[in-house]
């Protein structure tokens, strides 16, 4: 298996923690330790979780931390609402359709390592 640098999923996520980046660069300054923090949190925890979990020695291991950016993923949806009905934003499509594509990424690479691990179980 390759470096998790070569995973669609992880470019794309990493891809998408910058764009949380720049666009909480205009939020207010009154939300610098609350919304524009834990927005960028969530975004950097997509991909270090995908990160940290090809680098567990264990197919099992690894789909429980793409399930965790999963969760982050989801938190992120949340924040990015949350934001959007507070007007820090005029146009939140385009990141719905962002996390709607790393969600489904995501859950295809959880179904492939299931597999693999089922395939492996039925050879032993």
């Amino acid at each position: 298996m390759g470096s998790y640098r070569d995973l669609d999923v992880y470019a794309r996520s990493m891809d998408f923690a910058i764009d949380i980046y720049k666009l909480t660069n205009n939020f207010p300054k009154s939300e610098q330790y609350g919304m524009t923090a834990q927005l960028r949190r969530c975004a950097v925890s997509i991909p270090s979780n995908i990160a940290e979990g090809h680098s567990r020695s264990s197919t099992v291991d690894y789909i429980r931390f793409l399930f965790i950016a999963n969760g982050s993923l989801s938190e992120l949806e949340t924040q990015l609402e949350i934001a959007f009905r507070l007007a820090y934003f005029a146009d939140i499509s385009s990141y719905y359709a962002k996390v709607k594509h790393i969600r489904s990424m995501l859950a295809g690479l959880i179904r492939a390592l299931k597999e693999k691990a089922k395939a492996a179980d039925d050879q032993t």
